[in-house]
């Protein structure tokens, strides 16, 4: 019976209406949407939950594989279409088949971006005419009679950072449920809370780190506090400078994890282990001297155009361990020390444990508190169950003073639980005291920088490595929030701003560089805000926060065992976002996975041949156990005549970070394998990012400044 008998057609779906007549079902994605991509291939992945414009007659063209990420040449199809009183199409022999039908669901649901929909509206059922099953409205046939299943859908989950799809460049779409992307406003009320939120939600990375290197310095608690307000200081300036000068991605830049333990190595450095006085204003000054010569080091990669010239080694199988082992490198710091007070320690561990992963899913208000919050939470709540226990007398032991110095205390008894006394009770820091209510940070605040050659080398290669997480964030991110990833010139005009930011945090002294932190991709999945306009907001209240002495007081009175506890979750969390990046490779293949197992044991195995390399049991150190890994330049098997080469070296090679970059950037880039097992990058082309509006406002530079710098082709679009 014909298609055009009233009695027997279908009821019409969603618009636009079904045609009269059954045209072949397209054979992929790319010839139901029309798109003429640069890729070429034929892909099975069809069912993207859409419904597509009937395709019209077409020359072939060529089409990207979707699913293998690699171009293949597409023949023209034998098959024509049958008349329309039969579902049937005839081959070359003029035999008649079965209508093929549409291909099930595939993992990835495939979208076309918001900033390319040219009027064409998607909604639905995988097909191209709204009916669900892949052909025009006829009577019953052959291919009716057995109708296929309905193509389960994944389940969704809005935690995860998850891929959705690839437009016609073969790019990532971003997420659909993103609550804003990245150039929307909301209003100054709901972007300023949110961009508050952003910050809170990232305390522990940008609070914690001088919460650890201040102590080791010897510093008080009113050095410590100071650092710490010149932490959010400097956060808050280069936030706002990388929101408009930099990449232009929501990323929050702080104190990376990523230069800790270099600062710790040049900390524990054996010239400063006699110093006598004020050893913190003078090891203080030389950790700027190279910081600021790394920094100058980065900033000269980016605008020189060196960085868009190293892209082409980074790629997920290298970042990847690279950042893991920033996180596996402080195992030795972690849990020992939490260990001085465990029912403090502990119960700060399950509680951030309990809110991050078993109470999740609950939601107040639309937005996931435990979440969203779970560091702040479990301070919070562990820190009050530690004021309670220190006011009940729980840490009070007879005739012993916290406030007395170790080396006053003559009684047995005292000296025995003097740690216990100093680690769990919440009153033994008088930081919140001392700190004055008003307090601007400013350069040179601790006096003016010294510089050594030694300690310049060992951070400029660090500045490298910071730029190899940084990239990673760049590209992890703009799949969330951006038409586009960004082009080799942004990336080498942000690298070049991390640097001149760094430059900064040496000038006013906060014992590390300033670069993305890894976090922020986390942070962005999350809380599903990728608006710029809200990070910048944040910004503004970082710095206004910054100028109360009290609160940066507030923050260095947190316990030590605390901080410690907290760093556990943080370090264990950087250890799995970079391992995260492999999901953009193929991580099942056999290549990378030796590659990233190699890169990983080896960055545990040979740092700690150096670290133990010259120590016996009866050796008596003069830092604590947990820093005893950083001062290998004292002991380290390297003993040329030229110590400076020896403190370069044993230094560098006892970096967990620096080992894993080394084996990863160099067996990646020898062993063969394909791009799309590498999982290479893909950035945006500078022209056709400069033909398409949507890339060039996510992109370009405000204030006109661009055409300035046009003629920079390398640090721009």
């Amino acid at each position: 019976m014909s298609s055009s008998d009233p009695k027997t057609r279908p009821k019409p779906g969603p618009w636009p209406p079904a045609p009269d007549a059954a045209p072949v079902p397209p054979s992929s994605w790319a010839k139901r949407t029309g798109f003429r991509p640069k890729f070429s291939g034929e892909t099975n992945a069809s069912d993207s939950g859409q419904i597509s414009l009937p395709p019209k007659p077409r020359e072939p063209v060529n089409q990207p594989d979707l699913e293998a990420g690699r171009a293949r040449a597409t023949p023209r199809p034998a098959t024509v279409p049958a008349p329309a009183s039969s579902q049937a199409l005839a081959n070359g022999d003029g035999e008649k088949v079965p209508a093929p039908v549409a291909p099930t669901n595939k993992d990835q649901t495939v979208k076309r971006r918001r900033d390319s929909d040219k009027g064409l509206s998607m909604n639905g059922n995988g097909n191209g005419h709204g009916n669900g099953n892949g052909s025009g409205p006829a009577g019953p046939t052959e291919t009716n009679q057995h109708p296929q299943p309905q193509p389960r859908r994944a389940p969704r989950n809005e935690e995860m950072v998850v891929v959705d799809g690839m437009d016609d460049d073969g790019f990532t779409s971003r997420h659909s449920h993103m609550k804003y992307q990245l150039r929307d406003t909301p209003g100054l009320v709901p972007i300023g809370l949110y961009g508050f939120q952003h910050y809170l939600s990232m305390l522990g990375s940008l609070i914690l780190i001088p919460l650890v290197i201040v102590p080791a310095m010897g510093g008080s608690h009113e050095d410590t506090s100071n650092v710490v307000s010149t932490v959010l200081f400097v956060s808050g300036v280069t936030t706002l400078l990388h929101a408009f000068f930099g990449s232009r991605l929501p990323l929050i830049q702080g104190s990376s994890f990523v230069f800790l333990a270099p600062a710790l190595a040049i900390i524990n450095s054996p010239e400063f282990q006699g110093l006598n006085g004020n050893n913190f204003k003078h090891i203080m000054k030389e950790l700027q001297g190279a910081i600021i010569i790394g920094s100058v080091f980065q900033a000269f990669l980016g605008y020189s155009g060196l960085m868009s010239l190293l892209l082409r080694l980074i790629n997920p199988v290298v970042v990847a361990p690279t950042i893991a082992a920033v996180g596996l490198s402080f195992y030795s710091y972690g849990f020992p020390l939490v260990g001085t007070c465990l029912e403090i320690g502990v119960v700060q561990i399950l509680l951030v444990i309990l809110f991050s992963l078993y109470l999740r899913k609950i939601s107040v208000i639309g937005h996931r508190i435990f979440l969203i919050y779970a560091v702040p939470l479990g301070l919070a709540i562990t820190w009050a169950a530690a004021f309670l226990l220190t006011e009940t007398g729980a840490y009070n032991y007879k005739e012993c003073d916290v406030n007395v110095p170790v080396s006053n205390i003559i009684s047995e008894h005292c000296r025995k639980h003097v740690s216990r006394m100093k680690q769990c009770r919440v009153d033994s820091s008088h930081a919140l005291k001392s700190s004055p209510w008003f307090r601007f940070p400013y350069p040179l605040q601790w006096g003016t920088p010294i510089f050594h050659w030694k300690m310049a080398v060992v951070m400029c290669v660090v500045s490298v490595i910071a730029s190899v997480d940084s990239v990673g964030s760049y590209h992890a991110s703009s799949l969330l929030v951006a038409s586009r990833p960004p082009t080799p010139g942004v990336v080498s005009r942000a690298i070049g701003l991390e640097g001149l930011c760094s430059v900064l945090a040496g000038l006013w002294g906060t014992g590390t560089g300033s670069t993305t932190l890894t976090e922020n991709v986390h942070t962005i999945a999350v809380t599903k805000m990728g608006s710029r306009r809200a990070v910048e907001i944040g910004a503004g209240i970082l710095i206004v926060l910054s100028l109360i002495g009290k609160v940066g007081g507030f923050i260095a009175s947190i316990p030590q065992v605390m901080v410690a506890a907290l760093l556990c979750f943080m370090w264990a969390m950087l250890a799995a976002l970079g391992l995260s990046n492999l999901r953009y490779s193929e991580a099942g293949s056999s290549r990378n996975i030796i590659i990233v197992g190699l890169s990983l044991f080896f960055s545990l195995s040979i740092p700690a041949y150096f670290q133990q390399y010259g120590i016996s049991p009866n050796t008596n150190l003069s830092v604590p156990s947990y820093f005893q890994p950083y001062s290998v330049a004292s002991h380290g098997p390297f003993r040329s005549k030229y110590g400076g080469v020896n403190y370069v070296m044993n230094t560098l090679l006892s970096l967990h970070v620096v080992v894993a970059f080394l084996f990863a950037v160099v067996l990646d880039n020898t062993v063969p394998g394909s791009r799309q097992e590498r999982g290479v990058y893909e950035w945006s082309e500078t022209e056709a990012a400069r033909r398409e509006p949507a890339i060039a406002k996510d992109y370009e530079l405000p204030f006109r400044v661009g055409r300035v710098f046009r003629w920079v082709k390398w640090v721009g679009l």
